[in-house]
């Protein structure tokens, strides 16, 4: 057996290199200045040419329609999720018929523009209007906001019961295989232990679907709903100023920011124990 008699002496540490100075990082800040003049460029326009007449005419009927957004938003999304559970077990069932209907309702409604959709709603079911009064849902079908919540909430619902089947096949089949070991019924293994584990896989999923929800939510406003974009429109007609668009924007870029942020949280905390 060898051993060391003496202790290597410390070295100093290697001197740090230079890093040089790529062309795709020149590029990258190049663009980055060109964004932030347009920014500030922006910002100054938005101050200069402020209106105070507009603003207080037009200021209400904007977080009105603001609220509209949310609520068809919220309401929208909630209603989606409650329908893709059973949309996505339909999807993972081995009945050769309810999977191909399945198949064929979130391929139909994943295929296809949402305004489509919208458009055969608000336009089609009218004419069903003898069937639809006689099964007392006409009341529901004549509302226009009743039409974009019920279009988008098929809409939404086809694109959760995907995120919904993903992460149920993800959990290890080993898991189930545990619970029945244990004598627990299916349906307890399923609630108790396979859709605890598949809400976190699903939960970025979720949060881009509600994020793409609330942009896309702005197309109620062609069914003469009065949303933000309904009412920037409105805006828009009576002084034929830009910038409402650009307030709708900001506003829309806000519900983002703080939807992304509130999501992020929520996700962070619900999967703590999983931090090491």
């Amino acid at each position: 057996m060898s051993y060391a008699e003496a202790l290597i002496p410390a070295q100093p540490a290697p001197p740090e290199t230079m890093k040089r100075v790529s062309k795709s990082r020149i590029v990258g800040y190049f663009f980055l200045f060109i964004w932030a003049l347009l920014g500030i460029a922006l910002i100054t326009m938005m101050i200069t040419n402020w209106d105070n007449a507009k603003f207080f005419k037009f200021g209400p009927r904007f977080l009105h329609g603001l609220w509209i957004t949310v609520t068809l938003v919220g309401y929208s999304f909630i209603l989606g999720a409650i329908l893709s559970i059973p949309l996505a077990l339909a999807r993972m069932s081995k009945n050769k018929i309810l999977n191909s209907l399945t198949y064929g309702y979130v391929y139909l409604f994943r295929g296809t523009p949402l305004l489509a959709q919208i458009f055969i709603v608000y336009y089609g079911f009218p004419q069903a209007r003898g069937f639809l009064d006689y099964i007392g849902l006409w009341w529901f079908f004549r509302d226009p906001f009743n039409c974009g919540l019920f279009a988008i909430t098929l809409n939404t619902a086809a694109y959760q019961a995907e995120i919904v089947r993903g992460a149920i096949q993800s959990v290890h089949r080993g898991q189930s295989e545990a619970a029945a070991s244990l004598g627990l019924h299916k349906l307890v293994t399923f609630y108790k232990v396979i859709m605890p584990q598949a809400l976190i896989v699903a939960l970025r999923p979720y949060g881009n679907e509600i994020i793409l929800l609330i942009k896309s939510s702005a197309t109620v406003s062609i069914i003469t709903v009065y949303d933000l974009m309904g009412e920037t429109r409105y805006a828009f007609s009576q002084t034929y100023d830009y910038q409402a668009y650009l307030w709708a924007a900001i506003f829309y870029l806000s519900i983002v920011e703080v939807m992304r942020n509130g999501w992020a949280r929520m996700e962070t905390y619900l999967t703590r124990h999983l931090k090491r």
